[in-house]
Parts: structure tokens; C-alpha cells; sequence
């Protein structure tokens, strides 16, 4: 990795320097924003696509990894305002499997963001009872972004107030290619039976069998297209789409797609 010094936006900057230790007394949403949400009928689990980091450091006349830092800095806000509605897990799209087709520069920055996050964030994780963890193939990555990964999941892994699931290196076709591979190795084993093969057999081989499938699916920049993301698991989650860059997602953006989602009949083929 490039031993230059990054140069970052003046909000990450502050953050990693541990400015922005947000604590369990902040509450970015008011009374009235918070009346309007049933309280009984809260998705648990919530996937989102964070599109459009390039985009918005484009409008701006920056380079692309400034955008990719503000994004950075969004998912903090973001990750603190779903663990005050109540939300469980968080699952993001961090980089996927076709993300190393791009330039070798925007992939090197691309993991300088995260081993600082996961490194700078450790404490603050910690303070807020964020639990990191991961869906992927980690042996993909430089072995400094592994290790900081691993030191903040271990880290991390008595939190309970909420996960933050990082896609990294993932692709859902190679997920459930990996899955197939777990249910070959299974059955060369101890032997499947026809009857065997399930839809709960296969699920719990995928990545995130120890969360459940999200209810709820958000995609930034306005975008209509799934980019390889949880494709099992989406079957029936809910989406919404919404045409602000992820750098300008703010928790208000998280509140009104929560309500979105609980106006929509959940129907499952009926």
C-alpha cells in the first residue's frame, strides 16, 4: 500500500481523529419525526446498496476517493441512526467481486479507506455496541485489510446493540457458487438425499444465514438494478430506491425509508 499521507475531507479528517465519538445520548431524530414510526413493525434487518460515492466527489470537482471518505463518514451516521430506531442489522455494499475491474489507483485508495476505518473506528464501535462483521471472501483482500478486519471483529464481537455487516469482496453469484461448493463437500461426506437439497439447507450455507434475510433493501443514487447483491436473499425484502448520492444519505433519508416500508402490505405470493 502507498505510504503517502491521505488526504482526506475536512469531516473525516475530524473523525478519525476521534472527533465524532457518537454516543448512545445522541438521537438524530426528533419526537415528531419519531411519531409517525410503528415501533412494532421495524424491519430487522437492512440491506443497502451505498451507490454513487464517485458521482458525488465528481459534481464537486474532487477525486474519487474523497467521495469514497465521505461515504465512509455517512455509514457512521447511518449505522448510530438504525441502532436508535432499533434496527438489529445493518448489511452494506462495500465492494464487490467486479470492483477490482477498476483502476489500479482507485483500488489501492479503496483499501487505504478501509483499514483506517476499521482501524480508527475500533473504539467508537465499541463505545456504541457495534458488532463488525463480514460477508465475502476476506482471503481476497491485502493482507493489512484483513488484519484490521479481524482485530475489529474480535474486537467488536461482545457488542449486541447492533451488527454492521460489511460486503466486501462479494458477489451473490459467487456466493451461492461457494454455498453449492459447502453443499458438494457436505455430500461427499455424509451423503445428501434428493429430498435433502432445501431451500433452508442451501440458505444455511450462504453468508448470512446467522442474521436471516433483510426486510428491507435500500439503493442509493437512484439506480434500479440489484448489482449482484444478496439475490437469494432479496426474494422478498422490500425495496427502495432513492435518488440521493450515498454521501448525502443523512438518518432523516433511513427514517423515511423505515416508513416507506411499513405503509408497503407485505403480500409473499398471496
Amino acid at each position: 500500500m502507498t505510504s503517502e499521507p491521505l488526504a482526506l475531507p475536512p469531516r473525516a479528517l475530524h473523525s478519525l481523529q476521534g472527533a465524532r465519538y457518537i454516543t448512545d445520548s445522541h438521537n438524530p431524530f426528533s419526537e415528531n419525526e419519531l411519531s409517525v414510526l410503528n415501533l412494532t413493525h421495524l424491519p430487522q434487518h437492512v440491506a443497502i446498496i451505498m451507490d454513487g460515492n464517485r458521482r458525488w466527489a465528481k459534481q464537486r470537482g474532487l477525486p474519487p476517493m474523497l467521495g469514497h471518505w465521505e461515504g465512509a463518514e455517512v455509514l457512521t451516521d447511518v449505522i448510530s441512526a438504525a441502532a436508535q430506531l432499533g434496527i438489529k442489522t445493518i448489511t452494506v455494499y462495500s465492494f464487490s467481486t467486479e470492483n477490482w475491474q477498476r483502476s489500479g489507483e482507485e483500488i489501492e485508495s479503496l483499501m487505504d479507506v478501509f483499514e483506517i476505518y476499521l482501524t480508527r473506528k475500533r473504539e467508537p464501535m465499541i463505545l456504541e455496541g457495534i458488532r463488525l462483521d463480514m460477508i465475502g471472501d476476506l482471503s481476497g483482500l491485502p493482507q493489512n485489510v484483513q488484519n484490521a478486519f479481524l482485530a475489529t471483529r474480535q474486537a467488536t464481537e461482545h457488542c449486541r446493540k447492533i451488527n454492521l455487516v460489511l460486503a466486501i469482496n462479494y458477489g451473490a453469484r459467487d456466493e451461492i457458487r461457494r454455498a453449492f461448493a459447502k453443499l458438494l463437500a457436505l455430500h461427499q461426506k455424509q451423503g445428501l438425499r434428493k429430498e435433502d437439497l432445501t431451500e433452508e439447507l442451501i440458505a444455511s450455507q450462504l453468508d448470512t444465514s446467522k442474521w436471516g434475510d433483510p426486510e428491507l433493501l435500500i439503493r442509493t443514487s437512484g439506480e434500479m438494478r440489484m448489482s449482484n447483491f444478496l439475490l437469494w436473499q432479496i426474494s422478498y425484502a422490500e425495496i427502495y430506491v432513492t435518488e440521493k448520492l450515498w454521501p448525502d444519505f443523512s438518518p432523516t433519508d433511513l427514517l423515511e425509508a423505515v416508513i416507506a416500508y411499513q405503509k408497503r402490505k407485505k403480500r409473499l405470493g398471496i
